[in-house]
């Protein structure tokens, strides 16, 4: 086997061993990677419904308080937050239609509101532990795995006036929701959870990406560095062992004419040159006394 497809061999090996161990480091901080940015997304998202909950209440609602006598006999759900940052979050997942938003309550007014199993522990979690600002995890659902985001929502003076007995709600919402649901909520309780889900293939896919483009990326520039090797040990190493492989073959079929080695500089490849040619000038001159005598 020549030297250089031997070298070739053990660089490859080489680069291969640290390709993979590259690749086995880099894939999981890439998945981690990936579920914080998309984490973070949630959070953008989280914030964004928030903003429109802050506007419908600071902004929406005093316009109602304003024109209460032409709101007694209907009642618009654009005054409520919640279905405000709801239908936001509609148009939004136009454009992000993996993620989902939900404003889980355990008493809402509205039926589609109420928290199923797993969103009563979230809404559980947060009341026991009321320090706690966030709740991440990842649920099992029948289309697979699913990363969520929870915020908890507090009751606040507002929210009593739809919220605390029904005699005092709008009597619009009433005839709409009815009276069993949504009411006798407590201020400063947390009554509900803000919660964005994503399927945990929307990640894993990010991870995917970046990873393969990593991975080809390090190929790729594995393979330019054993291109500049092979060019390096070929003009450093194998070309002048090449040349003293060739005179050496001259010299043992009895030719006395080839010429020393060329050489230059002073490493190990140099030096085996050096003692080659006193070594080719000793025998000269052995073979030359032999023929005088």
């Amino acid at each position: 086997m020549r030297l250089l497809l031997k070298l070739n061999l053990i660089l490859l090996l080489t680069f291969g061993a640290g390709i993979a161990i590259a690749g086995s480091i880099s894939q999981r901080f890439l998945q981690q990677s990936a579920r914080e940015q998309v984490l973070q997304q949630a959070r953008l998202m989280m914030e964004a419904a928030g903003s429109m909950r802050t506007y419908t209440s600071k902004q929406i609602r005093p316009l109602m308080d304003a024109h209460r006598a032409a709101f007694l006999r209907t009642f618009p759900p654009q005054t409520v937050p919640a279905y405000g940052a709801t239908e936001v979050f509609t148009y939004l997942r136009g454009k992000y239609p993996a993620y989902t938003y939900k404003e889980a309550a355990l008493n809402p007014t509205n039926l589609r509101d109420r928290a199923v199993d797993w969103e009563t522990d979230v809404i559980e979690s947060f009341r026991n532990h009321p320090e706690q600002k966030e709740v991440t995890g990842v649920r099992e659902t029948p289309q697979g795995q699913a990363l969520f985001l929870a915020n908890p929502l507090k009751v606040a003076p507002p929210c009593l006036d739809c919220h605390g007995s029904p005699e005092a709600a709008p009597a619009a919402m009433i005839k709409i929701y009815g009276k069993n649901n949504g009411f006798n909520w407590k201020l400063g309780e947390t009554a509900a959870a803000q919660i964005v889900s994503v399927p945990t293939a929307v990640p894993t896919a990010l991870a995917d990406r970046a990873f393969k483009t990593l991975m080809v990326s390090l190929a790729g520039v594995a393979l330019a560095t054993l291109l500049l090797l092979d060019l390096f040990i070929a003009l450093i190493v194998v070309r002048p062992v090449t040349r003293l492989a060739a005179i050496a073959d001259e010299i043992s079929k009895g030719v006395t004419t080839v010429p020393e080695l060329e050489v230059r500089g002073g490493d190990e490849i140099a030096l085996l040159a050096r003692s080659f040619n006193r070594m080719y000038l000793s025998l000269l001159k052995a073979i030359q006394m032999i023929e005088k005598k």
